[in-house]
């Protein structure tokens, strides 16, 4: 362990580590940069490319993974990012880094480059990063995808039923999906304050089980533009308040209520939400989950609420 704590790879490592990942985090902050390929992809090749650089690999990629980690579960500690977020980007960081340390290290190799531990020279491969993300950020502002989530089930309950345990929700409790162990927020409440269109329904949040007290609660408010009792429910979303999730945002929420056979009902959930994120290949399988997951909270908690209603 001392000769490892001693060796100036890694230590080099851990400093460059740092150095990357706080470049980006700062632009982030500065309004320098989106939440986008460059920061997800471009930065960890970089990292990597800039390590590969170093002799000593037997003990510099220890460095820069545990540094990543570490870096990253720290920003969850203040709220700067939430526990379910800082997982899923590790599986994408952390072989980006190896890929740019294996065409480090190829480049070496076939080129005959000496490795070096030069700090300014391993500084070099941040550039691309500092040119690219406020160039793309200045070009493609506030750049957004919209997204649709929908989910169906069957209630052995008719529409009428349904849409009234639906419409306003006094508590919501039902087993939780398992991204709710981390930090996925969990809905509490829901309460319609007029139910005609132009009436508002608010929703209420609390945290994960595994983020502090505030972190991932909030609020999200819609407003009723579409009302067909026990037939449709469609309302925009005029306001949330999910803290931490900056990159997220809500648009419209749907239900629809169709009659199947004599006294059952197929009701069908649509989220419409915004991402930041990129790749979208990578984010939205898991924005998607995340949401559905929701759904099935939700849906759950009104299979309880009807069944204890109705008796069924």
């Amino acid at each position: 362990m001392r000769k490892l704590s001693q060796d100036k790879s890694f230590q080099l490592s851990i400093l460059l580590t740092l150095l990357f990942f706080g470049t980006g985090i700062a632009f982030l902050f500065l309004g320098l940069a989106n939440y986008s390929w460059i920061l997800f992809v471009l930065l960890p090749i970089v990292l990597g490319i800039s390590i590969g650089a170093m002799p000593n690999k037997k003990y510099l990629l220890w460095g820069s993974l545990i540094t990543t980690v570490i870096f990253l579960v720290g920003m969850y500690i203040p709220g700067l990012s939430g526990l379910l977020c800082i997982v899923m980007a590790l599986p994408l960081v952390v072989p980006l880094i190896f890929l740019g340390y294996i065409i480090s290290h190829l480049t070496k190799k076939h080129k005959n480059i000496e490795s070096t531990t030069n700090l300014p020279v391993l500084l070099l491969p941040l550039l691309p990063f500092i040119i690219a993300a406020p160039t793309e950020h200045f070009l493609n502002p506030n750049k957004k995808e919209i997204v649709e989530v929908r989910t169906e089930q069957v209630y052995n309950y008719t529409p009428e039923q349904v849409y009234d345990a639906i419409k306003s929700v006094d508590t919501l409790i039902a087993e939780k999906p398992y991204l709710m162990n981390f930090d996925l927020p969990i809905p509490v409440k829901c309460v319609l304050e007029k139910e005609a269109i132009g009436g508002l329904r608010t929703c209420y949040f609390k945290a994960g089980r595994l983020s502090n007290e505030d972190f991932g609660s909030g609020t999200i408010v819609e407003k009723i533009t579409q009302l067909e009792k026990a037939k449709v429910l469609r309302m925009d979303v005029i306001n949330y308040n999910l803290v931490g999730r900056k990159w997220i945002g809500f648009k419209e929420a749907i239900y629809y209520f169709d009659k199947v056979g004599k006294n059952s009902c197929k009701l069908t959930r649509i989220t419409t939400y915004t991402s930041e994120l990129t790749p979208r290949i990578y984010w939205e399988p898991l924005e998607k989950l995340g949401i559905r997951q929701e759904h099935e909270y939700v849906f759950s908690n009104l299979a309880n609420d009807l069944k204890k209603k109705y008796g069924k």
